[in-house]
C-alpha cells in the first residue's frame, strides 16, 4: 500500500490518492521533423504515479494521476545554427 494525499482536482473537489509503485517497461522518443529540418525528440519520465480512490473513467477504469518530466533533444541543420 502506497503514500496517500489529498489532491484538489480541476473542478474544486479534494480526493484521496495512493501513491502507486511502477516499474519503466519501455521510453521511447517521440520524433517530430519540422518544416525547417529541424528534428524535436521528446521523451517524458514518469516520476509518480497516483490512483484517485472512488474515480472512474466512463469505461469504468480507475482514474490516474501521472507525473512526469519531459527531455527534449534539439537536432538542426547548420543553416538554423547561430554562427560562432
Amino acid at each position: 500500500m502506497g503514500r496517500k494525499r489529498t489532491l484538489k482536482l480541476p473542478d474544486g473537489r479534494s480526493v484521496t490518492a495512493e501513491e502507486i509503485g511502477f516499474r519503466s517497461v519501455e521510453e521511447p522518443w517521440s520524433e517530430y521533423i519540422l518544416d525547417d529540418g529541424a528534428i524535436v525528440r521528446l521523451r517524458p519520465i514518469v516520476t509518480e504515479i497516483s490512483r484517485l480512490e472512488g474515480e472512474y473513467d466512463p469505461q469504468g477504469n480507475p482514474v490516474y494521476v501521472v507525473n512526469a518530466q519531459q527531455v527534449v533533444s534539439i537536432s538542426s541543420p547548420d543553416e538554423l545554427r547561430k554562427a560562432d
